[in-house]
């Protein structure tokens, strides 16, 4: 996550970053003696036991510096659809403070999700300068006071903020195709529809359906399954490398008579 601000601002201190982190992640944290510019601490309410021992995540919080708002091109700013206003934030935010975790990969992505929103919620707190939140892993933006101010159920709270639901119009043709980004950070697939002559709203708003059930269900998709469409159609389901960059797999979800491309090996 990159929390975006006008103005360079100091590193919290250690007293207030302890109080706002515990609020928000629970009181079993270990915070570095590291005297840098850096804010790092372990979330022991999520430790992982191996057969070597235990580990909990890390979470680390850099000094504020100068933004690379270089490296977020074209193409990653048109699908910010969240964030209406983020060209003037880009524009006028020339500071950022950048937050990871690290360590978390092999935690249950329910954990992981839980442990992201509350970082990222204890980050807006934090900062009260931060203009707005960017989602380097999903290309998603949100304005922090809608952060501050959301009232998005416990549950919901990663699909909504982190996954992006893109939507791309194919050159020279009718086609389109709706897909999602971020899902891939807990290690659920992403989705994808190509498709033709069908309201992109109404995709898209399928796709935080099918989302919404993965992310409660841990994907129980299997190659072939069928799914609920719309107008009471099944649609079919199945495992591709997306069509759009970055490079992962999807599920590539067939719309029967509105599908775009060629489709003549799936059965």
């Amino acid at each position: 996550m990159q929390l975006l601000m006008k103005e360079k601002c100091k590193v919290p201190d250690r007293e207030t970053a302890i109080a706002v982190m515990k609020k928000h992640l629970g009181d079993d944290l270990d915070f570095s003696d590291d005297k840098g510019n850096s804010i790092i601490f372990s979330v022991n309410q999520y430790k992982m036991t191996y057969e070597t021992g235990t580990i909990a995540p890390i979470l680390m919080i850099t000094d504020c510096c100068k933004t690379d708002h270089e490296k977020i091109d074209a193409f990653i700013r048109s699908q910010m659809w969240a964030c209406p206003e983020h060209e003037q934030i880009l524009s006028q935010c020339n500071y950022q403070v950048v937050a990871v975790d690290m360590l978390a990969g092999m935690m249950d992505y329910r954990d992981r999700a839980e442990m992201l929103m509350n970082y990222m919620e204890a980050l807006v707190e934090l900062y009260p300068t931060c203009e707005a939140v960017y989602m380097k892993n999903s290309g998603k933006m949100f304005a922090a006071d809608k952060i501050r101010n959301h009232t998005i159920p416990k549950e919901d709270r990663f699909v909504y903020f982190a996954v992006n639901v893109r939507f791309f119009n194919i050159q020279d043709t009718d086609d389109m195709i709706v897909d999602t980004l971020g899902m891939h950070m807990l290690s659920l697939p992403d989705l994808q529809y190509h498709f033709h002559a069908v309201d992109p709203n109404a995709v898209v708003n399928h796709a935080y359906n099918v989302l919404s059930y993965l992310f409660a269900n841990g994907n129980p998709i299997q190659e072939n399954d069928t799914i609920d469409g719309m107008m009471g159609e099944q649609w079919h389901c199945h495992y591709e490398d997306a069509l759009i960059q970055p490079v992962r797999e999807v599920i590539d979800i067939d719309m029967n008579a509105f599908a775009s491309g060629n489709r003549e090996n799936m059965e």
